[in-house]
């Protein structure tokens, strides 16, 4: 307590001869002295920035001392502000943003301009920072509250803001009832990371506001893009300007270190520019190296320019020539699965992935505040895919993979004579990172038994279709089993959603379809389908069966024998024979399906809310029919289907077989119920599709699910779920079963330190 009454009297003293008006210390009976009788507690929330709580009626007081200013310190601030008037200072979003700005400080750039206007003693520069820092890049007002972590809760009345802390409540304050950034105070983090773009790293963070009634959405996306000093706009448009007029003689084998380098000569070289025209600055700047060699006055700091600033503007020029505008950070986030900007003045929302906590759209801060931008980046993505957007081709569907990405993004983009507002630009991310049936079995996806009558199908080249809305998951569904299509066979994927598709086959190849506009030629599905025959596959696969020529090539396959695994938009049976009808096809080449897996989106999660097969009437009539099997008339025929998976109210999958190797009623390890039925054990027909694709009895079929189901459960227990490495082991299985198993048996055997109950069977084999 005596140390900080010194403390404030020393303050006191050095505002009085700054010629500022400072009240004297208050007398220790005076009620208003901050170590009154009635001071509950004190604490410094930042140095030289004190708490105070004491009793005020039947509630508490909460109040704030600031380091004080003397009248020179306000006058040094006030220039301060002036300067950094017309900079781009973005503030921080959230209360624990706050706390890290205040803790990191205004940045070199920054710090070098601020050395340079102010002119006093360490203690005042330090009051100084502290309150440009506030005013300028936190939160004002709000600042020295978002820095106390004891704050729990803020509540806000007619008369003011309420506070609630860890051990006093309620607390009130002397803020107004609605304070500038209120909503940021009030936010929570999320999450944060930075994405890289070349060199640099950009954070990026998803927060809520916890705000009623001030925007209808609360969760909310932010790139934390390089702040600008005044005039870092205009030397950005120039340096870009003086970049498209260079001549280049020869080829430019990399883009990107020819703008960085032309770049970083033309703002160095006005950087320079400026500072040597800055006459009066340089003369001050001598005069006080001069009275420095005698300890009369501190030496200047360097009057060339901080590096930062130069790499801050190169970075601005490299985003809008090597990448997507405003758009580059969220095209490179992994962490999210959609982009959409749709008009001019509006935010561009995202949608992120399921793993950061929050799968819903959200806006973030990037605008296009006038068209043209808007336009050069919708041109820009269109051509990256070899589209010339015009007159004659205002939108096109796109599909690329940015320079340094594994991920491809499938882009749909229209200039304003489509779009009534703008142009507009809608992003689907294919997730680099692919998962696997481990994965998702672990998030409760789908059942291991699922998975297992998947490999099953996709090793014997049957057909299965992955139907449901976009962003269910489909794609993912079909890539996570690819590795169970075996090793030495050769999948070959067509049409444009082949982009999308990952094959860890040496033998595979993927073909696409593409514009030449200069050979006056289009690549058709047709063109493909020639050259797949030619390429003798074992297995075809078709993303995206949307349009009629994929349609029309589906069908095609249907009737060559191979291996057949694709993708469309239908949440159900009835809808899927619709679409087939719409498309000009007859129903009955649904028939040909061994497996439709509809996969679902709801309130985040995503699972496989059903599977079918699609039978014949013959074998329709013979299965033990219940509410789960159906029948769809369409045009004179009749598709008759059967659900041999689903998932419960309960999230628990059930699974239209009954086998003591299943686990009779319920199988607790992966909390999947099968079917139970008195008179039968299978109330499914695709044991027979496969065995009759691979001329055995049926039995023998039950036999490889069963020992398919041990692997799958093992994958899942040892969490065996990179994709490489699953693959690798399905290939070495293939190849020698029993040695594999043993060399499993006795890697698992090494790791417990005992043998594992139950000899191979806990691994798999027979």
């Amino acid at each position: 307590m005596a140390e900080a009454t010194l403390e404030l009297a020393a303050t006191d003293a050095e505002h009085s001869s700054g010629g500022g008006s400072v009240p004297p210390p208050l007398p220790p009976d005076d009620p208003e002295a901050w170590y009154a009788p009635d001071v509950c507690d004190q604490y410094e929330v930042y140095p030289g920035a004190v708490v105070t709580i004491s009793e005020h009626g039947p509630d508490f007081a909460y109040d704030v001392r600031e380091p004080p200013l003397t009248s020179g310190d306000r006058a040094t601030l006030e220039r301060i502000e002036e300067y950094f008037a017309d900079a781009h200072l973005e503030r921080p979003r959230t209360r624990e943003g706050a706390v890290e700005r205040m803790t990191e400080g205004f940045d070199p750039k920054h710090e070098r301009v601020i050395d340079r206007l102010v002119e006093c003693s360490h203690a005042g520069r330090r009051r100084v920072t502290y309150h440009a820092l506030a005013t300028l890049a936190c939160l004002d007002e709000l600042t020295p509250y978002a820095l106390d972590d004891r704050i729990e809760v803020a509540d806000t009345d007619d008369e003011g803001i309420v506070i609630h802390t860890s051990d006093y409540a309620p607390a009130v304050t002397d803020l107004p009832a609605d304070p500038q950034f209120i909503e940021r105070f009030a936010s929570e983090r999320i999450e944060r990371h930075t994405v890289q773009f070349h060199e640099f790293s950009i954070p990026v963070v998803l927060y809520r506001e916890n705000l009623l009634g001030n925007d209808p959405f609360t969760t909310k996306y932010a790139v934390r893009e390089p702040d600008l000093l005044p005039g870092d706009a205009d030397l950005i448009a120039e340096a870009k300007e003086r970049l498209w007029e260079t001549t280049v003689d020869g080829i430019i084998e990399d883009e990107t270190a020819f703008v960085r380098q032309r770049a970083e000569e033309l703002l160095a070289r006005r950087l320079r520019g400026r500072n040597t025209r800055a006459w009066f600055d340089a003369v001050r700047t001598r005069i006080r190296s001069a009275l420095a060699e005698y300890d009369l006055a501190l030496p200047p700091v360097d009057r060339r320019y901080a590096d930062d600033r130069l790499s801050d503007l190169v970075y601005y020029v490299l985003r809008d020539y090597v990448g997507y505008g405003k758009l580059t950070v969220p095209i490179r986030d992994p962490m999210l699965e959609d982009i959409e900007a749709n008009r001019i003045g509006e935010r561009v929302k995202v949608v992120p992935r399921t793993d950061t906590g929050h799968d819903q759209r959200v806006p973030t801060n990037i605008v296009f505040e006038s068209e043209r931008p808007f336009v050069n980046v919708v041109t820009q993505l269109a051509a990256a895919d070899g589209t010339e957007l015009n007159a004659s081709t205002p939108s096109a569907k796109v599909n690329l993979r940015p320079d340094g990405l594994d991920e491809t993004i499938r882009c749909a983009v229209a200039l304003p004579t489509v779009s009534e507002d703008g142009p507009h630009i809608s992003i689907r991310k294919q997730s680099s990172d692919t998962l696997t049936p481990t994965d998702l079995v672990r998030d409760d996806t789908l059942s291991t038994e699922l998975v297992a009558l998947l490999w099953l199908v996709y090793e014997h080249h049957g057909v299965v279709l992955f139907s449901g809305p976009t962003g269910a998951g489909k794609t993912t569904l079909m890539n996570a089993h690819m590795p169970f299509v075996p090793f030495r066979d050769r999948p070959i994927s067509i049409d444009e959603g082949s982009r999308e598709v990952r094959l860890p086959h040496e033998t595979g190849v993927s073909l696409t379809t593409r514009d030449h506009e200069s050979d006056h030629k289009r690549v058709t599905m047709a063109d493909l389908m020639t050259e797949a025959n030619y390429l003798n596959p074992d297995v075809e696969v078709i993303a995206e069966v949307n349009t009629t020529a994929s349609f029309e090539t589906f069908a095609e396959v249907l009737n060559t024998g191979h291996g057949l695994i694709g993708t469309t938009h239908a949440e159900d049976v009835e809808s899927l024979v619709n679409r087939v009808v719409e498309q000009g096809l007859p129903p009955y080449l649904l028939r040909e399906l061994d497996l439709v897996v509809f996969p679902r989106h709801v309130d985040g999660d995503r699972y496989v809310g059903e599977v079918v097969e699609l039978l014949d009437e013959q074998s329709f009539h013979a299965l033990d029919r219940d509410e789960r099997c159906g029948v769809v008339h369409k045009q004179g025929t009749t598709v008759y289907w059967n659900t041999v998976a689903w998932r419960e109210p309960d999230g628990t999958f059930g699974f239209a077989y009954d086998h003591p190797e299943i686990g009779g009623e319920s199988d607790h390890e992966t909390g999947t119920h099968a079917a139970s039925d008195d008179d039968t054990t299978c109330k499914m027909h695709t044991f027979e599709r496969v065995a009759t694709l691979t001329d055995r009895p049926v039995e023998s079929v039950e036999a490889e699910f069963h020992r398919k189901h041990r692997y799958v459960k093992y994958f899942v227990r040892e969490s065996v779920d990179d994709f490489e490495t699953l693959f690798d082991l399905l290939a070495d299985l293939e190849t020698d079963e029993a040695a594999t198993v043993e060399r499993l048996h006795r890697r698992q055997g090494n790791e417990t330190g005992n043998t594992p109950h139950g000899g191979r069977g806990d691994v798999g084999g027979d």
